[in-house]
């Protein structure tokens, strides 16, 4: 069908009928003005792929209706630009799509009708670990280790970028997803297909949020909803509430952006964003670099919203112009946004639009600070921190406490390294790393840090060599400029040397500790620390050995490990005494904002970014010698323990499956609150004890060649066996952390996979009972697809992170969620019980089902968006999952 919005379809220039937009002004409909700028991108979307069938007029009206439907729970569709992926939910992607096409082939049809539609980009960023440091030639050999060891899915990856039409790979060793993003693959405005139209994206990982600094709507969604936008289908998605954040006054002279992000994490944390957007606005905005505003973006899944945008204004124009883009796609960013009312000047007042809710941040009451031990959103004040810690010590065992006992607190644990005595106590820095896209983006922040260890040098100071210390920048420009600014040597000199480009510790590929620090460690069974300038610290993620983990901005994690302890009060106490016997403390050292911004303004210049880019897809010599299959099917290698035909599509029909009960089935697990994707599908070392070991060992391999559960998630094998199978995991049923669990029928102690295994032989049903936030952290499709292995059929909790649920309902685990007020607790369930769910032919989101506990009936509303559920849209998941019976949105 025509759009009927054809009509407001005209050229942005003059006499110039090829390239066209459509002109949102023309609607003539007053509604528009007052729309927050975020909500503006899904009208345009709406309005350009208005086709009465996926789209329709009437979507469109209830866009325009925001102020009034936003609280209504109304149901939209959503058709962004493009999609990003990163390696390591990549993979599997790529894995569906080419299982995908076998399936399609067996049902008889042409295989190569499964290809993105809509253009996707996986950069490969997480595959590289910190298994050298302190050497000028770590980041070589890290990068040749990563290759030896990723060979295999760096073959798979190549095959799937010659197979699939629409899909770019950029190679390893280039930069972290959303750094290159924000630098290289934004667009801001498209210009395709004979039309302008604004830049919008879903990625994979959780902080593709990123972009929204930039003035890019964007989100992370589930692998599963990835993969339907990029064979053309839009995101159903509730028409979400907007939070206006209103920035003003002016941040201290001594004050980080990670400060700002920090303090932001925790206020929103309190206010409660959960599945709304936040955009920001106010004079204070303006204040703001664009890396300052993508370091505020990048955090939103920390504060629980689903996106945290920024729109453009004029410094977006000097970032785009400052990282190489042409001329004229400045002119015609510029020109097009301010067509159709979606540039912005944070200093008009008149300009600010209706919001749900307004809350507000005086820059200049933001302080250094920090946050953890356990989570992104406890922040910290440095000046606090000493005290935190110590009190955390004795605390319970819980987010902000260890449970060491009062006499063990000052415990010390002496031990030898490299000829040379040292002594480990509670609170000390094992792990000091300068990693992940949040702050390695940012100019300021790295150059802050530059100066500061350049001022540490000239001074005496050192950091002990037992602790890893690394710096692992997001794209090449960050390593240019700090060279070209001469604080590259200082750096090295204090051990943070760099050694590759991805995320490395930030997702838990911090590599191995020094074997006697690990001694000393268990030894002394020491609350050692690490801290890290990433977005993510929950328990096991950083190294099993750093129970303690706190982000901190990338000169405050220099100051720690000259430190080497985080039992410290910098204003009070010295940060060390050098060989003159002289006291420095962190004043003497710090950085002032002037100082930072005057060494950017000379040394971070357009040129260092176009010749950065330029060669991004060519640079790697290993990625462009790798050979690989040219087939338009895969071809499986049945010996591979990295690629793995997955069982999904395994007995796929043309003929729809109706949806069935939940008969007497057991409880696998039983959690408390904020059970993260990283305890039911960790990314980091793969344990000598666990059944993925157990499984690779039967194959052939010995533990060095292990490698990580990220790097295997295209074998399903190794992810079944690796799910819920991090050591920090806390399941009730045994009061303790452990990846165990209680065998019900038998009352024994067993590993997760191995319980499940026993269940499933057994022809058994599973539940998980959790409590809030159950799913919170990372983007993991293996979050669900792993628990899908083990033969759980629903989950019942208090609340759900976003992103997992949807990825639970797209492998057809059911999302229940307790009525308001209600909790296992108060129900009296302690999950030994055996559970019926009463699943009606006809689902309907946010129903209620009947949950049969041993003759005893609990109503349960089932955790779904509203709207009706059409045959397009069930026909459209069970082409992607078989177990997909109800809409994904």
């Amino acid at each position: 069908m025509n759009n009927p919005f054809q009509h407001i379809v005209e050229p942005l220039a003059p006499n110039d009928s090829h390239q066209c937009f459509y002109n949102l002004t023309k609607l003539q409909d007053p509604r528009y003005d007052r729309l927050p700028f975020s909500i503006r991108v899904l009208l345009e979307s709406a309005v350009r792929n208005c086709d009465e069938f996926l789209v329709k007029r009437s979507d469109v009206e209830s866009i325009l209706n925001w102020k009034k439907t936003q609280t209504q729970t109304v149901e939209v569709p959503f058709r962004p630009a493009r999609v990003i992926l990163q390696d390591f939910t990549g993979v599997p992607a790529v894995v569906d799509f080419a299982a995908m096409r076998d399936a399609v082939m067996k049902l008889g049809g042409d295989p190569e009708k499964i290809n993105p539609v809509c253009p996707a980009d996986l950069v490969i960023d997480h595959s590289i670990q910190v298994d050298f440091n302190r050497k000028s030639d770590s980041l070589q050999k890290n990068q040749d280790l990563e290759f030896d060891r990723n060979k295999e899915r760096f073959q798979f990856l190549k095959w799937g970028s010659k197979a699939f039409r629409n899909m770019r790979i950029i190679p390893p060793g280039s930069g972290i997803v959303h750094q290159v993003n924000l630098e290289y693959l934004a667009r801001v405005v498209f210009n395709q297909d004979g039309y302008y139209y604004p830049d919008s994206l879903v990625g994979t990982d959780s902080h593709t949020t990123m972009i929204d600094g930039l003035g890019v709507l964007g989100w992370g969604v589930g692998g599963i909803e990835a993969e339907a936008v990029m064979l053309g289908q839009p995101i159903s998605m509730v028409l979400p509430e907007v939070v206006g954040y209103k920035l003003h006054g002016t941040p201290d002279k001594l004050i980080t952006s990670t400060d700002i992000v920090l303090t932001v994490t925790k206020d929103l944390r309190q206010v409660g964003v959960v599945g709304k957007f936040v955009e920001f606005f106010g004079p204070g905005v303006a204040q703001l670099s664009i890396a300052d505003r993508a370091t505020i973006a990048n955090m939103c899944p920390e504060y629980g919203a689903t996106a945290a945008f920024f729109p453009v204004d004029n410094v977006s124009i000097q970032y785009l112009e400052q990282t190489g883009r042409e001329p004229e796609k400045l002119a015609y960013i510029t020109k097009y946004l301010k067509a159709v009312g979606m540039y912005r000047d944070y200093n008009d007042a008149s300009q600010d639009p209706d919001f749900t809710k307004v809350v507000e941040l005086d820059l200049s009451t933001v302080v250094p600070c920090c946050s953890g031990p356990k989570r992104p959103q406890d922040r910290i004040p440095v000046s606090y921190m000493k005290k935190d810690f110590e009190n955390c010590l004795g605390e319970k065992q819980g987010f902000k406490g260890f449970q060491v006992a009062p006499d063990r607190h000052n415990t010390i644990v002496p031990f030898q390294y490299n000829d040379t005595e040292y002594s480990l106590s509670h609170g000390s820095v094992v792990i000091a790393a300068i990693t992940s896209c949040t702050n390695t983006s940012n100019p300021s922040v790295m150059l802050g840090a530059g100066l500061l260890a350049k001022k540490a040098i000239e001074l005496g100071l050192s950091v002990k060599p037992y602790i890893k210390t690394s710096l692992s920048p997001g794209s090449g420009v960050v390593t240019y400029y700090l060279k070209k600014s001469g604080v590259m040597n200082y750096l090295a000199q204090l051990g943070f040397e760099v050694v590759g480009y991805g995320c490395m510790t930030c997702i838990g590929n911090s590599g191995p500790l020094p074997e006697p620090v690990v001694e000393a460690i268990t030894k002394g069974d020491l609350v050692a620390a690490g801290v890290l300038s990433g977005n993510r610290n929950f328990e096991g993620r950083v190294h099993p050995n750093t129970r303690a983990n706190y982000l901190a901005s990338p000169p405050l994690v220099i100051a720690y490990a000259i430190a080497g302890t985080v039992r410290i009060d910098f204003e009070r106490e010295p940060i060390a005494v050098n060989s003159n016997g002289q006291e420095i403390f962190l004043r003497d050292i710090w950085p002032t904002r002037n100082e930072i911004q005057a060494v950017e303004r000379e040394f971070v210049i357009p040129s260092m970014f176009k010749e950065v880019y330029e060669k991004i897809e060519k640079v790697n010599e290993r990625w462009n010698s790798l050979i690989a299959p040219s087939d338009k099917l895969y071809t499986w290698d049945t010996n591979s323990t990295y690629i793995k035909s997955p069982p999904f599509f395994d007995g796929l029909t043309m003929k729809l499956q109706p949806p069935s009960s939940i008969n007497d089935a057991y409880v696998l697990l039983n959690f408390g609150d904020s059970v993260t994707t990283d305890h039911i599908s960790p990314a980091g070392n793969i344990a000598r004890n666990s059944p993925a070991a157990r499984y690779l060992t039967s194959r052939g391999l010995t533990p060095r060649d292990f490698n990580s559960y990220g790097s295997r998630r295209g074998n399903d094998a190794v992810m079944a066996r690796g799910t819920f199978a991090n050591i920090r995991l806390f399941n009730k049923f045994l009061n303790k952390q452990a990846p165990q669990t209680i065998y019900l029928p038998t009352g024994e102690t067993l590993d997760v996979f191995d319980a499940a295994e026993r269940y499933q032989q057994a022809g058994i049903p599973l539940l998980i009972l959790a409590g809030k936030e159950y799913g919170s952290g990372s983007s993991r499709d293996w979050a669900a697809k792993g628990p899908f292995l083990l033969g759980i059929k629903a989950v019942l909790a208090e609340s759900y992170e976003r992103i997992h649920r949807s990825n639970l309902v797209g492998m057809g685990v059911i999302p229940l969620e307790y009525l308001p007020g209600q909790t296992a607790d108060s129900l009296g369930l302690t999950g030994r019980e055996r559970y019926t769910i009463i699943i009606p032919g006809q689902l309907t989101p946010r129903m209620k089902v009947d949950v049969k506990v041993q003759k005893h009936y609990l109503c349960c509303p089932l955790l779904l968006r509203p709207g009706s559920l059409s045959n397009k849209n069930i026909a459209i998941g069970i082409a992607l999952q078989k177990s997909i019976l109800i809409e994904s949105y």
